[in-house]
């Protein structure tokens, strides 16, 4: 399961409320890249693709392929607002190495 803190939560909230269109919730993914591996991506969509593991977070949506739900699994977000600037973070226990951004992981 993967889970968002309070702080997540709010900032998806806060997406959701800005966008034009009112999005379905959170796609949260992961793809070959990044410099240990894999990266995260994230993003408000319209709707699950169909094959995907929807997550309820206190009322937000998150959506995740079944490629991604393996090496995500168990994974907290948060979203934390710091002097070198904001931005969501990862504590992905199937991680054996990562980036020091904290954007991806091997």
């Amino acid at each position: 399961m993967i889970v968002l803190t309070d702080s997540a939560i709010e900032a998806v909230r806060t997406a959701i409320a800005k966008a034009a269109a009112t999005p379905a919730g959170l796609r949260i993914q992961v793809e070959a890249g990044g410099c240990a591996g894999y990266k995260y991506m994230m993003g408000l969509v319209g709707a699950p693709d169909a094959d995907d593991v929807v997550i309820q977070n206190d009322g937000v949506a998150v959506f995740i392929d079944p490629v991604s739900q393996p090496l995500i699994e168990g994974t907290v977000i948060d979203f934390v607002v710091a002097l070198e600037g904001s931005g969501f973070t990862f504590e992905n226990p199937n991680a054996s190495n990562r980036c020091s951004c904290g954007k991806s992981f091997g």
